[in-house]
């Protein structure tokens, strides 16, 4: 497959799309393996500076379509995109699931408290921008 160039909003919301009917065709419910496996996908074929505006804008669409934006961190999901490209380049599995069994820690949700404060995470800065890790950095 081609990579992903970052295109209007349009063709970002499409590709968005597909990535989450792809990771849905498999599952029964969209929760945090899900997330890291969409993220993946994103990854893999977008690379991850792209990776990062694709996921993000999608989960802040979602959040607002939802009628929750207020649940959105750009920080959280910027950090997400950056650990799962870190750990895609490193090995480079070719499947989701040998990806997955790889990097089990990518799976548990709670994965950013090794680098943020819990009111780090807490806080206003990380729904509207980067923030750093203030508690451990990021292992690149």
């Amino acid at each position: 497959m081609t990579p992903h160039q970052p295109g209007t909003q349009a063709d970002d919301a499409s590709v968005f799309e597909a990535l989450t009917a792809e990771v849905m065709a498999s599952a029964e419910r969209f929760g945090h393996r899900e997330h890291v496996h969409l993220t993946w996908l994103a990854v893999q074929r977008c690379g991850v500076p792209a990776a990062v505006g694709l996921v993000s804008d999608g989960i802040q669409r979602t959040a607002r379509y939802a009628g929750a934006p207020q649940k959105y961190h750009a920080t959280v999901s910027r950090a997400w995109v950056e650990l799962v490209g870190h750990h895609a380049a490193e090995f480079g599995e070719g499947d989701f699931a040998a990806f997955a069994d790889h990097h089990p820690a990518l799976l548990d949700k709670r994965l950013l408290t090794r680098f943020y404060r819990p009111a780090t995470l807490a806080g206003p800065q990380v729904k509207s921008g980067w923030v750093e890790p203030d508690l451990a950095p990021f292992p690149w």
